[in-house]
């Protein structure tokens, strides 16, 4: 019998050494798919946790995905679907332990600070940043994951677990909802911020 077909017979006829090539092909695939999303899930973690918290929602992501590997969608669908598990993790994180709550609802009563830093900005921007504090949660979640994260649809519907018309018609909304806000703000505006050429 030539080497090779003793090789290829083995691989075939052995069930451990089966398995043993199964995971290691599995892990490596693992860590290519955590090397190209690793920095995305951390930010999205860390622009919903505090940064201290951030690494191990980042780590228990991908202890579910190794855990799932199986499971995990094709490769265009891999970063919302992560994303989707990252959600869950924070979610149980939270409802886990009553300490930690509290400490979210006192960080939650401080002052906002910006999860990337900026020098300036502009009043257009604040205006963005207080509409957007006045939508639901569920408003404010479809149009951070459009707009920061910049997925379809499609994409979105893996991560909230809805369908993509579903989601349309969410971020339809809280577009619309948005824009109520952003307008009801500019007519509220102190007439003297206002340029004097816009006086008349």
């Amino acid at each position: 019998m030539s080497q090779s077909r003793f090789i290829a017979g083995t691989a075939a006829g052995d069930p451990c050494r089966t398995d043993q090539v199964a995971r290691a092909d599995s892990e490596t695939r693992f860590r290519m798919l955590y090397q190209h999303h690793v920095a995305a899930v951390a930010a999205y973690a860390a622009r919903r946790v505090p940064a201290h918290e951030a690494p191990d929602v980042v780590s228990e992501t991908f202890l579910v995905l190794w855990r799932r590997f199986d499971e995990r969608p094709e490769n265009n669908m891999i970063r919302p679907w992560l994303y989707g598990i990252s959600r869950r993790v924070i979610a149980n994180r939270r409802r886990g332990s009553q300490r930690r709550s509290n400490l979210l609802e006192h960080l939650r009563a401080q002052p906002v600070k910006q999860p990337m830093p900026q020098q300036h900005q502009t009043d257009a921007e604040l205006a963005v940043l207080d509409a957007m504090a006045q939508l639901t949660e569920p408003h404010r979640e479809v149009l951070v994951l459009a707009g920061w994260e910049e997925l379809t649809p499609t994409e979105i519907a893996v991560v909230l677990e809805l369908t993509p018309q579903a989601v349309r018609k969410r971020l339809a909304r809280a577009r619309t909802h948005l824009a109520e806000l952003m307008a009801t703000s500019d007519e509220h505006e102190p007439t003297h911020s206002r340029p004097e050429g816009d006086a008349s």
